[in-house]
């Protein structure tokens, strides 16, 4: 049977089949498979089961609460959920149990999806292929020998494994949207503060984005228009944010891609997605042009070091003392800090901690954090001049298909190749990717849609047209 949230919404309605046959069916995928891919940390098999009989009992009294009612989902596992371990797949986090549930997904729990399981990544977000994590390697479901890309690559796993229908992740610098390129899923990442970040657990506080991955756009769409909205609980969150998608017309529509993308070392087969996306564009009637756009060759420098200066200062909670792992044979407080937070945190994180805590310092905070800040607004001016011409971007969202798993890197060469999703987390604006054919070894093969802030309907409009097409 379909994955889709809307053709299995149509089935349970017609007792085609039931929630609990659904999950059970999910589940068995799970203790079946997952061994071999890595997807999730923790199964909720008990909970679900039970949340899918509920489910069936409300429709059998002609009580849905709507299209997600008995969809069974997944859920990263930096996201708090009341009586589920959380560790954002961390060991500093091992044995932690939050005592409240994140808005997001609390959201989704009164819409009466079911939760699944907690899914792999890396450690608190920070790493491009799931490989950080201190728990197990996530892989691609496509080809278990490559990479099912980061940090939410357990979330895009999971989907395209089949043993979630929908899942929720994070996005702070490309999070979702390259996991789902990688895995040949759609990912999204809102408008920043459109969706409540309560209960994330926070990387980098104003780059930290709550995404959603599905089969399709319009999937995409109908969770977002679930979860969005003001939230009291996080200050961060937009007014009168509520999503709902509109049908415009492509006739006319005007869309740009960035010159100085071409500069970058690009694989074959996302130019050829790119070339695919601009013919199925000018097919429906939309002119495609390339301009320039020089202040996005900074994003990567820009973003390492804004993101490091958050994640050192949001990090400095997780000591010990409050909750989490704590070092045994200390013989004060900070020694208990110290080996704690050794102990604790892997190898990428305390890079990043240690990146951040430099550029925060007294000397270095003007040269490093301050002028970051200044490339960052003039990313975020320079786009915002784009759209007054051009209301939709298009642009790779990886700059080649998934790597090898555990292959080795080139350090600086891994954060550079982000690049192409982290203009769209520097400036608070919306992005989707989607899945546009396969390259010659057979793995997934993405492009990127990005449009101005809380521009989500034309997004999902305009990716709802093209997708069928740039996927054959």
């Amino acid at each position: 049977m379909s994955k889709n949230i809307f053709a299995l919404a149509e089935a349970l309605k017609k007792r085609e089949i039931s929630s609990f046959e659904l999950t059970a069916a999910c589940i068995e995928e799970i203790e079946a498979n997952d061994e071999g891919i890595g997807a999730y940390l923790t199964v909720c098999k008990e909970v679900a089961l039970e949340e899918a009989k509920r489910s069936d009992f409300r429709r059998a009294e002609g009580n849905a609460l709507g299209l997600l009612d008995g969809i069974p989902f997944s859920l990263k596992d930096n996201f708090c959920v009341e009586g589920i371990a959380t560790t954002c797949g961390s060991r500093i986090l091992e044995g932690y149990i939050p005592p409240y549930t994140a808005t997001a997904v609390k959201k989704l729990f009164d819409a009466g999806a079911v939760l699944i399981g907690k899914t792999n990544m890396d450690e608190f977000g920070m790493g491009s292929f799931t490989e950080n994590s201190a728990y197990k390697v996530t892989k691609n479901p496509i080809n278990t020998e490559y990479s099912a890309g980061g940090s939410s690559g357990g979330s895009a796993a999971s989907v395209a494994s089949g043993t979630a229908v929908f899942s929720v992740g994070s996005d702070t610098g490309g999070s979702v949207r390259q996991p789902a390129s990688f895995c040949g899923i759609v990912g999204l990442k809102p408008t920043y503060g459109r969706i409540s970040r309560y209960g994330l657990t926070a990387f980098a506080s104003s780059l930290d984005t709550v995404g959603v991955m599905a089969g399709s756009a319009t999937e995409c769409g109908l969770l977002l228009s679930c979860m969005s909205g003001k939230d009291e609980k996080d200050a961060t969150s937009i007014s009168q944010a509520s999503f709902s998608a509109k049908n415009e017309g492509l006739e006319g529509l005007r869309v740009a891609i960035p010159r100085e993308l071409f500069e970058l070392p690009m694989s074959d087969s996302v130019k050829a997605a790119m070339e695919k996306t601009v013919t199925a564009f000018e097919s429906l009637g939309v002119s495609v042009d390339i301009i320039s756009v020089p202040s996005l060759a900074l994003s990567a420098e820009c973003y390492y070091i804004i993101s490091s200066c958050e994640a050192s200062s949001n990090l400095a909670r997780f000591d010990g003392v409050r909750y989490g792992r704590r070092a045994t044979g200390c013989k004060n407080l900070d020694e208990l800090y110290k080996k704690s937070r050794t102990e604790g945190f892997g190898t990428e994180v305390k890079r990043r901690i240690m990146l951040g805590t430099l550029a925060l310092s007294a000397g270095y905070y003007d040269d490093y954090y301050g002028r970051a800040q200044a490339v960052r607004k003039r990313i975020s001016s320079d786009l915002s001049s784009v759209f007054e011409n051009y209301p939709v971007l298009l642009m790779p969202t990886a700059l080649s298909e998934a790597p090898r798993l555990l292959e080795d890197r080139v350090l600086s060469k891994v954060y550079s190749d982000d690049i192409c999703t982290l203009p769209a987390s520097l400036c608070g604006i919306p992005a989707i990717s989607l899945p546009c054919g396969t390259a010659k070894n057979g793995l997934p093969v993405g492009i990127q849609l990005v449009a101005n802030r809380l521009r989500e309907d034309l997004l999902i409009s305009v990716a709802s047209a093209i997708e069928e097409d740039i996927n054959e």
